[in-house]
């Protein structure tokens, strides 16, 4: 067989240390792309490996693919073959059975909902319910809250998209309860929604409903109430410990009269595994002790701050959660009916010469601004104006082909859903696609506007919908399509994967394609490697299994083998 470079164990002149020297002018081009911890040896060709488990790890993951000439071969098996990561002792989850929610709750539940209330039931309620987007955590909630004892009043917090459904979903499976206990069928609960911040005696009911943001505002009031129940529905709003709405939410949950404090989201960290610690914090404090102490052991700081969760932690954080406060199920193991969900990502051209002039203009304004500033918080808000002026304008740079790719789908005749996240590219969007009738969901619309553009796509009266990535992304059952395209991309992939279970839900009869559409040579080429970086954090503590197309080190590897085969084209010519 042939090589094409060589490794050997070998004591490094320079440091005084044990290393691997590799030689070869491809290996060391190959090896230089995958690991960044090394130096030149003798010359160019030559370069040198510290010998730690990381390293010996990645030079067997090459040796897979490109063979070398292995002069320490003793050494080598050894060093391979030894476990390179310590095996942790098993934790013990109890046994989950299917329990029968109480006689106040009217419906069925699934097998895996069933055994979710019975999850909820051993946890007393403080528990983190975190199963995918789509497979009924409110009514896994609902069937909770009516086999509790003493559990009304119940204060619901949820976005505010959400508060209509959460309504809906209350009448529909909860029955009325009499002071004295006995359950009236053809009634429900008596149930208030929060609409405004002003100060206001709250009168009795059953269920209050009130969204994040106007918390704080009413905090006095509902502190008042003799609330037994907290609900916070996409919990992931909590994932900012420095919040008015974390601030708020964080007294009402130690309140006196509070017994059960449960949080649901399919998404309950959307950038950084750090994100998970403030929430834990209101359903149940003190399991990651203090953010000083969790950040000790668990994170480190990256280059703009942030407290990111060490790769080789990121496991073990994951069995505490599963272990004491955590339920997540996925879609493809629970339902197993469903189809399954495809992503493509799909580089499409766009105007380079309107896009770098766009900049030309950003960047200038942006430098006129920094230098009239008179105080940090100007100048951070005129670079973050900067940013979002950048996005827009890749977004319009790309809106040609993005019409047609939406079109090119459209002809075989199948509903479409597309997300952007501009209102301006919202509304081109909606003009360059007339002649498909579309149907739109935006930030600002009135709850029965929202929900009648949603009846109609739904029902089939129009095959195509255009959301907006924030206003769209929670909240909303879109079945009726199998084909989701975004237009535009979001920082956080939280965001994108919540847009995706619009439709990848139960209900839905059909895989799933996800495009997204990445315009080449323009600031979504940056946004997507950052997603990249971010969903592997997340999935790595999320869930055990991580799929193949996020690992980033044998993404890299397949990268590097790319480059090696151009450099080896290239002088063979």
């Amino acid at each position: 067989m042939t090589t094409f470079g060589t490794l050997e164990y070998a004591i490094d002149k320079y440091s005084g240390s044990w290393t691997w020297k590799i030689t070869g002018v491809r290996a060391v081009m190959m090896i230089s792309k995958i690991i960044p911890e090394l130096w030149y040896g003798d010359g160019p060709n030559q370069v040198i490996i510290p010998d730690n488990e990381k390293n010996v790890k990645q030079i067997r993951l090459i040796l897979e693919r490109y063979p070398l000439e292995i002069l320490s071969k003793s050494i080598w098996q050894r060093k391979s073959l030894a476990k390179t990561i310590k095996k942790r002792p098993g934790i013990k989850i109890e046994k989950l059975s299917k329990a029968m929610p109480k006689k106040q709750f009217r419906g069925k539940l699934l097998t895996f909902q069933k055994m979710g209330l019975d999850f909820l039931l051993k946890s007393s309620g403080n528990a983190l319910l975190a199963d995918d987007m789509g497979l009924g955590k409110t009514v896994q909630t609902l069937a909770y809250i009516a086999s509790e004892k003493q559990s009304s009043p119940t204060l619901v917090i949820a976005p505010l998209v959400t508060l209509t459904n959460w309504q809906r979903e209350i009448e529909k499976f909860m029955k009325k309860k009499s002071k004295n206990g006995r359950l009236i069928d053809n009634d429900t609960p008596t149930i208030t929604t929060i609409r405004t911040g002003k100060q206001k005696e709250l009168g009795n009911y059953d269920f209050y409903l009130i969204n994040y943001e106007l918390l704080y505002k009413r905090q006095i009031d509902l502190s008042k109430l003799n609330i037994k129940t907290l609900v916070c529905d996409e919990v992931q709003h909590l994932r900012s410990k420095t919040t008015k709405k974390y601030r708020a939410i964080k007294q009402i949950s130690v309140m006196k009269s509070i017994k059960y404090r449960v949080g649901l989201s399919g998404t309950p960290i959307y950038n950084h595994g750090s994100e998970i610690w403030p929430i834990v914090d209101i359903l149940k404090p003190g399991l990651l002790g203090s953010f000083k102490e969790f950040c000790e052991y668990f994170c480190y700081q990256d280059e703009k701050g942030k407290a990111i969760v060490v790769p080789s932690k990121r496991d073990s954080l994951r069995h505490i959660l599963q272990r004491d406060v955590m339920l997540r199920r996925k879609k493809a193991d629970v339902l197993k009916e469903l189809k399954d969900k495809v992503r493509y990502k799909e580089t499409i051209d766009a105007d380079e010469t309107y896009y770098k002039s766009e900049l030309n203009k950003i960047w200038s304004k942006l430098e006129e601004e920094q230098r009239s500033a008179e105080t940090e918080f100007s100048k951070s808000a005129s670079y973050q104006r900067a940013i979002q002026s950048e996005r827009q304008a890749a977004g319009v740079a790309k809106l040609p082909h993005v019409i047609d790719f939406v079109k090119n789908i459209m002809e075989i005749e199948e509903s479409v859903v597309v997300f952007c996240h501009h209102k301006y590219i919202h509304k081109l969007l909606h003009e360059s696609l007339q002649e498909f009738n579309p149907t739109a969901i935006i930030g600002g619309q009135r709850d029965k506007v929202r929900q009648d553009n949603i009846d109609r796509f739904q029902n089939g009266d129009t095959k195509l919908i255009i959301v907006g990535l924030r206003a769209g992304n929670l909240g909303i059952n879109l079945t009726r399509a199998k084909y989701v395209i975004f237009a535009e991309l979001d920082w956080s992939p939280a965001i994108h994967r919540q847009a995706e279970d619009r439709l990848h839900r139960i209900g839905q009869k059909n895989t799933v394609f996800a495009y997204y559409l990445i315009g080449k040579k323009t600031l979504d080429e940056h946004v997507a490697n950052i997603l990249v970086d971010k969903s592997y954090e997340i999935d790595a503590i999320m869930d055990e299994n991580h799929e193949t197309y996020e690992n980033k080190e044998k993404a890299k590897l397949i990268l590097a083998q790319i480059h090696d085969k151009i450099h080896d084209k290239a002088n063979s010519k």
